[in-house]
């Protein structure tokens, strides 16, 4: 019986002894973090007046657990952002945008920053970078209107040219021995690359046809030697490469419905797309609650400089001034304004989803609950 009961000790605590052994906490390193985030979306193709990528760094080494996503990063947003313990914080606008001379306790902005290095946690801001990608902002608006065709409205290019350079140039030349003065001066040019001979033949006579890439730089130079034979001089062609357009990205949307809907139903479409009771309609000339829109035209948070110029039946964005809505309006172009982040904020659901796939799910991801727009319809 003792025996027995020696056993009946010793089965309890092998159950006990698991419980003891604590899960280690998924983590990624800032720099692995922001390197990825950087990946998902790149900065170069965020406009070129935003301010963009990591606003705040802790000191290093700095590791992220927890990584908090909000569209608008207030004070009250930074306080639930410190009681979810989040290391690094996803700010859609950027919270620093205009720079700061001093970091004191005396502006909102400021007390973010203080906030953050004291607590120790990032801040990063992709703003129209994620605007940009096809994936991004404007494509989950875009959603909103039902099945459709979708295209940038203003195409981002690539952020590097397909070849070394920025001009290419041609000309040709007669004499074999002018050609290789003109060569050899050529490659001690600074920044050219491609150099290149090509025989050719013109006016009946044969040729050797020349053609390199250069930087605008070297190009001033390239003029310059060029130039000092006038007949060589005229004979030349010099072309600005052009960066490739990059598919499905840039700024703004032009979506074309499957089938045209009343904008009756559009808007009650939209309402339930963000999540929204009211938005505001200014009917185009000549429209109606029942006329059929076909093709829209959509930019998330304000639109006006993207929109503009544009031919749509309906416009949808988050803010216009009132004469921008008066032009459109005059053309026959109905207006829809839903305030500016309330065209953005329910991407971060969509965003969360795909981050945690980009990321592995190596991390925590959250989204902000107390993060809203400051304009309220009562």
């Amino acid at each position: 019986m003792l025996l027995s009961c020696v056993h009946l000790i010793r089965r309890p605590l092998q159950c006990i002894q698991p419980l003891l052994v604590l899960p280690s906490r998924s983590f990624m390193d800032l720099k692995a973090l922001v390197s990825s985030l950087n990946d998902f979306a790149s900065l170069s193709l965020a406009e070129s007046w935003d301010n963009v990528g990591l606003l705040v760094e802790p000191s290093p080494p700095h590791t992220v657990s927890t990584l908090f996503l909000t569209n608008d990063l207030t004070e009250e947003v930074m306080q639930e952002a410190l009681q979810r313990k989040a290391d690094l914080i996803l700010s859609y606008h950027p919270p620093i945008f205009r720079a700061l001379k001093r970091i004191t306790w005396k502006t909102w902005k400021e007390r973010l920053v203080i906030q953050a290095l004291e607590h120790r946690v990032g801040i990063y801001s992709p703003h129209t970078a994620y605007d940009a990608i096809p994936h991004g902002v404007n494509n989950w608006l875009a959603k909103g209107l039902g099945a459709c065709t979708t295209v940038p409205l203003h195409p981002s290019m690539a952020p590097s040219y397909p070849t070394e350079g920025t001009h290419r140039v041609e000309f040709s030349v007669d004499h074999t021995e002018h050609l290789e003065t003109i060569l050899s001066s050529m490659r001690g040019i600074p920044e050219i690359s491609s150099l290149i001979t090509l025989p050719a033949r013109a006016e009946g006579e044969e040729q050797t046809r020349v053609s390199l890439n250069c930087t605008q730089k070297a190009l001033l130079e390239v003029v310059a030697l060029l130039s000092r034979n006038s007949l060589l001089y005229h004979k030349t062609e010099i072309m600005l490469l052009q960066k490739p357009l990059l598919p499905h990205t840039g700024m703004g949307r032009l979506c074309t419905l499957s089938e045209p809907v009343s904008l009756s139903a559009l808007t009650e479409r939209i309402k339930n797309h963000l999540r929204l009771p009211y938005i505001r309609l200014a009917l185009g000339m000549g429209k109606t609650l029942e006329t059929k829109v076909k093709v829209a035209a959509l930019c998330a948070g304000s639109g006006s400089s993207v929109l503009q110029g544009v031919e749509a039946d309906l416009y949808l964005t988050g803010e216009m001034s009132h004469h921008e809505v008066l032009d459109a309006v005059a053309k026959g172009i109905s207006v829809i304004l839903c305030e500016h982040s309330n065209t953005e904020r329910g991407f971060l659901s969509e965003l969360r989803d795909m981050l945690a796939t980009h990321l592995e799910n190596k991390i925590t991801i959250v989204v902000s609950e107390r993060d809203r727009d400051p304009l309220q319809v009562i």
